[in-house]
């Protein structure tokens, strides 16, 4: 079974989101794509209410993963992280997109539209859509830290 992944984001990450969307629509390893907006580049929904969704829709149990985009990927990954029990990372490159699923066990990667180049996010995604956390990693007890620190 694939990975059920949510798609949001604002205004300034509109045209990222679509592009990459049909990209992980395509891909084998993905069941299901959620879009929880926004719907169009003039949309003006805040970038909070996008990402706090898509974390709880992670915290429910209806989606694996989330990708959020925003001008710069730090506001979005800001309001996901409110949400208990989501850990959300802005990434750029390909090393910071593995250690944030491998170390951390990121369910939720962040990037910006004004930051990084449309090329490189695609190949990012298509990077983190492969990747799984294992438990039983030396990172295991660090990521168990958090979730104590959040009473999960």
């Amino acid at each position: 079974m694939g990975q059920r992944i949510v798609v949001g984001g604002d205004s300034a990450g509109y045209s990222y989101k679509e592009a990459i969307k049909k990209d992980l629509e395509a891909d084998d390893r993905v069941e299901a794509v959620i879009d929880v907006g926004v719907i169009g580049s003039e949309d003006e929904t805040y970038y909070p209410n996008v990402a706090i969704e898509a974390g709880e829709k992670i915290t429910a149990g209806e989606a694996d993963r989330a990708l959020l985009i925003c001008g710069t990927g730090l506001g979005v990954a800001i309001s996901a992280n409110k949400v208990k029990g989501v850990r959300a990372v802005t990434a750029h490159d390909i090393y910071s997109v593995q250690r944030s699923v491998l170390s951390n066990n990121a369910q939720v990667l962040c990037m910006g539209e004004r930051v990084v180049g449309l090329e490189l996010a695609r190949t990012l995604v298509k990077e983190w859509v492969g990747l799984e956390f294992d438990p039983t990693s030396s990172s295991g007890p660090k990521v168990d830290a958090i979730d104590a620190y959040e009473g999960l």
